[in-house]
Parts: C-alpha cells; sequence; structure tokens
C-alpha cells in the first residue's frame, strides 16, 4: 500500500505543481503570469494578479508538498481550495465533461487532494522520514481540508461579477 500511495502522491502531486508552474511560470506550455492575471481580472476576481498569484502558488506549493508527501493535508488543502474556485467560476456552466470544459477535471484535482488527505502519505514519504506522520490526527486532517474548502468558497464569495468590473472601470 504504501508504494501505492508514493506513486499516487508522486503522479498526482507533480501534475498539480506543474499545472500551477503553467500559470506561475508559462511553463510546460503555459500562458504566463502575466495572462493568468488578466484572465483572473476578467473573471471578476481584483486585482488579478493577487488572486492568480494566490491560485498559481496554491497549485504549485500544494502539488509539490503532495508529491514530497511533506506536512499531511496542507498540500492537498491546497489544491482543494483552487479547485473548488476553479470548478465554481470556470467550468460549472459547461457541465461535466472535460471536453466541453466542465467540471470533471478540477473535481478529480479535488478528489484525489481530498482523499490523499485521508489517507495519508505513507511510509514513503518526507513526514515518514521524519516520522511526523503521526502528528496529523484526523481531526488536524479535516480542518486543514475545511479550511481549503473555506478558502475556496470565500474566494468565490468575494469575487466581482464581470458586469460589476466592468461597470466600476467606466
Amino acid at each position: 500500500m504504501d508504494l501505492g500511495l508514493f506513486v499516487a502522491r508522486a503522479v498526482f502531486g507533480l501534475l498539480m505543481a506543474a499545472h500551477g508552474a503553467q500559470k506561475l511560470f508559462g511553463w510546460f506550455g503555459g500562458y504566463g503570469f502575466a495572462a493568468v492575471a488578466g484572465f483572473f481580472e476578467s473573471l471578476g476576481f481584483r486585482p488579478g494578479r493577487f488572486f492568480a498569484a494566490i491560485a498559481s502558488f496554491s497549485e504549485l506549493a500544494g502539488g509539490l508538498l503532495i508529491a514530497a508527501g511533506l506536512l499531511g493535508p496542507v498540500g492537498p488543502a491546497l489544491v482543494l481550495a483552487v479547485m473548488i474556485v476553479a470548478a465554481g467560476r470556470v467550468h460549472w456552466q459547461n457541465g461535466l465533461f472535460a471536453g466541453t470544459n466542465g467540471v470533471e477535471v478540477p473535481l478529480l484535482y479535488a478528489t484525489g487532494g481530498v482523499a490523499l488527505a485521508l489517507t495519508g502519505p505513507g511510509r514513503f514519504s518526507l513526514d515518514g522520514l521524519f516520522s511526523i506522520g503521526g502528528l496529523w490526527t484526523p481531526a488536524l486532517i479535516w480542518a486543514a481540508l475545511i479550511v481549503g474548502a473555506i478558502g475556496g468558497l470565500g474566494h468565490l464569495a468575494i469575487r466581482r461579477a464581470p458586469e460589476q468590473v466592468a461597470a466600476a472601470a467606466a
């Protein structure tokens, strides 16, 4: 089971980190930070640079923490937060499947992150190596995931509708 968790964490975490690197640095065919910031502005997240930085960093850091198996549920909570925002603002209106830009991919990332948080990183992890995996009690794991969910929902709540953004600029 530990080897299976290692493979799942490594693939999931590195793909999520790469997703963040696309936004932050333009790596792996990404648009880069300036374009992502403009996109966030168009979605009503103002200032766009601030929200783009939060999303990019959450994906990059969350993915790296998951891949390394470090700090238990912190990485999954970061991923959960940003995937709630992505699902709720970008993908929800397009249905379920990725072929129509639906919620499939953010739902899979969020679910994978939650599952890895609840399962734990396993023996082949930095938490295991440093013997800190036992610090993550079920209550702390759930608390981290709840904070992540509240963070994502909070970002959605403070977003200004594009019409409000256009009216404010006029």
